[in-house]
């Protein structure tokens, strides 16, 4: 089929990628010229594992072009795409003005029947207004169908995630356009769930929230298990052998991060807000993921005892490992607190050393985790990286000016650590 993407953004490049792999003819466009230009000479904005190769690949196979013009984009795509972004307001809800632009955009080149696809996460509601906005601004006597189909993409895994998902949801009451969407996932394993519009914008919105709320349940008990004496990784283990439960996102840390549950807790809980519905439990769900941050904020001062002048290494900058995304990163939050009371930081990452430089520029990044480590009076665990699991442990605590680490992802086992005489504090054990 031919699919025209708009939005070339992480969303949309990772969806016209993937779906050019798997043999449809994609055209992706994007406001930001610059980006545009970048693609057209093979460059990625992003860091996501495997996506540049195939990006090649598929550029090779002729599967895949970017252009600047929206109107050659959509005039020879059977499904259009909407992967624009939809950054959060002060109040809580998303920015849908780049949607609204682009549904009018559009609409102007609209020539016979089309669908148009919501792929970006947006409020419930939405594909009411985008089909308003077509209908107003499209020429007259053109047809088509909105289609909500909300992507599941997590940052690090989302090639895979989007070659093969675990589901696919379809949301339309078309049944034209459910046989073009039936045609566009044909070859896929993944079982399709059809849907009203309504509740396939809701299903994004509900699951990741879910999955936020498994994470700030894990951290709250995790802050009961440092305060009894228990051991959080055994309780979490406990908790995840119960099949109705399941082990995943049950990891006790310094909470969620990122583009996508942060704001869509908050667009989740607004959105209920407006409907007439409190939603009390996504309240405390953010309550408590800017709790364990400061929380292990005070963890870091207890041990300095007095934060000024200390040498201070942070391992892991990005808000999760195999990504360069630093959006909602602990990382920011951490490093603001400890500079604003006079430490001196240093910080490693594999790959989001460069974003984190244009916000925290005063921070000394440095080339490698053991650069971080030298004589820093303590190291600092915040993002789970695999390298940082293989690290010589025995060169980290030699190299210190004293071998305290504040570990906030529990990487290492606490006896080990303290044979190896590092004063060790991790989360919940």
């Amino acid at each position: 089929m031919n699919l025209a993407i708009v939005g070339a953004g992480y969303v949309g490049l990772v969806t016209g990628v993937c779906f050019a792999a798997k043999g449809h003819r994609v055209v992706a466009t994007d406001k930001n010229l610059d980006k545009i230009k970048s693609l057209q000479a093979g460059k990625i904005p992003i860091y996501e594992p495997g996506l540049e190769d195939l990006l090649k690949e598929v550029v090779r196979a002729k599967k895949i072009s970017f252009t600047e013009d929206l109107g050659e984009a959509v005039r020879a795509a059977d499904v259009v795409f909407l992967c624009v972004d939809t950054p959060p307001q002060e109040n809580g809800m998303a920015d849908l003005s780049s949607v609204e632009s682009a549904s009018r955009q559009i609409a102007k080149h609209l020539a016979g029947y089309k669908v148009i696809v919501e792929k970006s996460t947006v409020p419930v509601k939405t594909g009411e207004r985008v089909g308003r906005t077509l209908e107003k601004y499209c020429p007259a006597g053109v047809s088509f169908d909105v289609v909500s189909n909300p992507e599941f993409l997590r940052e690090g895994a989302a090639v895979q995630d989007a070659l093969n998902p675990d589901r696919i949801v379809v949301g339309t009451q078309s049944e034209k356009a459910r046989q073009v969407m039936r045609e566009l996932y044909a070859g896929y394993a993944a079982p399709i769930l059809f849907t009203d519009i309504k509740s396939a914008e809701m299903i994004k919105h509900a699951a990741n929230a879910f999955l936020a709320m498994k994470i700030s349940f894990v951290n709250a008990v995790a802050q009961i298990c440092e305060l009894a004496g228990a051991d959080i990784s055994q309780v979490a283990q406990g908790i995840g052998l119960d099949k109705r439960i399941g082990s995943s996102f049950l990891n006790a840390g310094i909470g969620y991060g990122g583009s996508c549950f942060p704001k869509d807790v908050d667009a989740f809980a607004r959105i209920a807000q407006e409907l007439g519905y409190p939603f009390r439990l996504l309240s405390e769900v953010q309550e408590i993921n800017r709790f364990q941050r400061q929380h292990f904020i005070r963890k870091i001062e207890d041990e300095l005892w007095v934060v000024k002048d200390k040498e201070v290494g942070i391992l892991g900058i990005a808000f999760k490992p195999d990504t360069d995304d630093i959006r909602e990163a602990p990382f920011l939050t951490i490093a603001e607190a400890l500079m604003n009371k006079g430490a001196k930081i240093r910080a490693y990452d594999p790959k989001a050393a460069e974003n984190a430089r244009k916000l925290l520029p005063s921070v000394r990044y440095v080339e490698t985790p053991y650069a971080a480590a030298e004589g820093a009076d303590c190291l600092v665990i915040v993002t789970e990286w695999k390298e940082f699991k293989d690290l010589d442990l025995a060169r980290i605590q030699k190299s210190m000016a004293h071998p305290t680490v504040i570990d906030g992802r529990n990487l290492f086992p606490p006896e080990r650590m303290k044979e190896l005489g590092f004063v060790y504090r991790s989360v919940g054990r």
